[in-house]
């Protein structure tokens, strides 16, 4: 029996392997602003660990089924005059960092100079971490579920 196959192995590797990030701090500013939809969209990767709450406004959008609506996705992110796509998963060191590599990638075949695609740094449990300021911006907090990431 061979092994099981990572769920990314069925797509092509991303071009983009370092995509920029936001800090913390920099995405509760643009969420204070109120532009969430307009200027920037955050997009939360996550599918089984989907739990204990998410940051305010953001969709969910599996990275396991994300690539094949790359372009869609892009079209319809364009046509609202989205200019920051913010990724995250956990820790966006693995699925948030793969989505936001395959989105700057079809961004930069597009040629768009206006688009940018980002990940968020150090994911959910950074945000769910940071403290106060950041959890009064989560939809469905569940404060039990955040301490097994504490250390």
């Amino acid at each position: 029996m061979e092994p099981e196959q990572p769920w990314h192995a069925a797509f092509p590797s991303p071009k983009t392997t370092e995509p920029a990030s936001l800090t913390r701090e920099q995405v509760l500013d643009k969420l204070r602003t109120g532009a969430v939809g307009r200027d920037f969209i955050l997009v939360d990767v996550r599918r089984n660990d989907y739990e204990g709450g998410t940051i305010r406004g953001a969709i969910n959008l599996p990275a396991q089924s994300l690539f094949p609506t790359i372009p869609s996705l892009y079209q319809l992110f364009k046509n609202a005059g989205i200019r920051h796509v913010i990724w995250y998963c956990g820790s966006s060191r693995g699925r948030g960092t793969r989505a936001a590599s395959w989105f700057n990638d079809h961004i930069q075949e597009k040629g768009d100079k206006e688009m940018q695609s980002v990940i968020l740094a150090g994911g959910i449990k950074g945000w769910a971490a940071a403290g106060e300021d950041f959890v009064t911006f989560m939809d469905g907090y569940v404060p039990q579920y955040w301490t097994q990431f504490q250390s």
